[in-house]
């Protein structure tokens, strides 16, 4: 196999890899969260998620999607989701917060 064909192989086996990763990710977080032993349910959560946002970018990425393509895709859809006026926007403003975390990253509206 020459070296462009190893490339594409690689390729292909790192997004059947992160594909797998992401799927686990997720239902380890529905484990969790249905555990009732879980003490630590917001680290774990914290730990999952943080996980499966950075899975995503890598998987774009294999997929030919530049990572600032994919963040202005998600400022997009906050902006849309702000004037839909999306439910969690609605009821409890999750929409705007991240709007401006996202575009002031050194503050935060949310406690840690």
């Amino acid at each position: 196999m020459n070296i462009k064909g190893m490339d594409i192989t690689k390729n292909l086996r790192l997004i059947e890899s992160l594909k797998a990763d992401l799927l686990l990710a997720i239902s380890q977080l529905y484990s969790e969260m249905s555990d009732e032993k879980c003490d630590d349910l917001r680290g774990v959560t914290l730990d999952t998620l943080s996980d499966s946002i950075i899975i995503c970018y890598l998987l774009a990425r294999r997929m030919g999607i530049d990572y600032s393509l994919i963040d202005r895709q998600i400022s997009t859809k906050i902006r849309l989701g702000l004037l839909q006026e999306h439910d969690a926007e609605k009821y409890f403003g999750d929409l705007s917060a991240l709007y401006r975390t996202r575009n002031n990253p050194c503050t935060s509206d949310m406690k840690n």
